[in-house]
């Protein structure tokens, strides 16, 4: 009880919580995006991968910090578009399309890898974004930009989505596609633009991992924050507060299971640490998602004309 007072009463957990909860934030918003418009996005763990390789690759290259974040962006918005190609444009399943994008995305940016450096034995590094110190805030001067970032994604989405013409059209397309088209709406060019808008945030909350988290790109760095990414939307009702509040929950658990790691009973064995998280989110999302509202026309294909 000591260790855990001590752990939450210092700075350093907070500021661990806040950066791991970053891709989190960005990947949860990108999906919500896309389901708010009715398309489930199940490439998300591979979108995360190639914005992680094309962002780091670019900044590699000579390009600015920034640019790599643009990059990771676009390739994020490129596998959106080819995923609403196969799920809007030609009605095919979202599940076989998005896994199928995430084999794609992660199998490409591995080539790209071996490729650019065939004979690397270590990953070769950048300099990543630096702390913010101008800051007043302990927790944020301790964040880099990426982090800032991705909290003003949040209020800008929920603004977008409740409070402009183009939210209200979004979510339409999600709840009823069929009274979208009667009120003139192009129900495949909504979806569209939602999926490679979602799609770039996902991108972007790869590049996270390469240019602010660490300063290189290494297999498997992803590590499944994809699939979470998609838990945390039906835990935030596909809402973009609660979506902050569900990457914040799951970061502090994480964090949290580190510090235990280190301060515990070395008899008990790590994976029971490494299991924390996931199982307290999964109880927190049981306790929540009976409640959640979903989109009606989640998941469902349509056709122009059909009713």
């Amino acid at each position: 009880m000591t260790d855990l007072i001590d752990i939450l009463a210092n700075p350093a957990f907070w500021v661990a919580v806040l950066r791991i909860a970053t891709p989190l934030i960005l990947g949860t918003l990108g999906v919500l995006l896309c389901e708010r418009a009715g398309v489930l996005n199940l490439g998300i763990e591979g979108i995360m991968v190639a914005g992680a390789f094309a962002g780091w690759l670019a900044v590699f290259g000579g390009a600015p910090l920034w640019a790599g974040v643009a990059v990771a962006a676009l390739t994020g918005a490129v596998f959106g578009l080819l995923h609403a190609l196969l799920t809007v444009g030609l009605a095919l399943s979202q599940h076989v399309s998005g896994l199928g994008i995430t084999l794609l995305a992660t199998a490409l940016s591995y080539y790209g890898y071996r490729v650019s450096f065939p004979k690397v034995s270590t990953p070769p590094t950048i300099t990543p974004f630096a702390e913010m110190g101008w800051l007043p805030l302990p927790i944020l001067s301790q964040q880099t930009a990426m982090t800032l970032l991705a909290l003003l994604a949040v209020p800008v989405l929920a603004y977008v989505l409740f409070k402009t013409p183009l939210g209200l059209a979004l979510r339409m397309v999600g709840e009823n596609p069929q009274a979208a088209e009667g009120q003139g709406v192009s129900v495949a060019r909504v979806r569209t633009g939602a999926i490679v808008a979602g799609s770039a945030l996902m991108g972007v909350a790869g590049s996270f991992l390469t240019l602010s988290a660490f300063n290189a790109f290494f297999f498997n760095m992803v590590n499944g924050r994809g699939w979470i990414c998609v838990a945390l939307v039906v835990f935030a009702s596909w809402r973009p507060g609660k979506a902050l509040l569900g990457a914040l929950l799951f970061a502090f658990f994480d964090a949290l299971q580190l510090r235990l790691q280190q301060a515990g009973d070395a008899a008990l064995p790590y994976q029971l640490y490494l299991m924390l998280p996931y199982l307290l989110s999964i109880v927190a999302l049981i306790l929540v998602a009976r409640k959640a509202s979903y989109p009606q026309a989640l998941m469902k294909p349509y056709r122009k004309g059909e009713r």
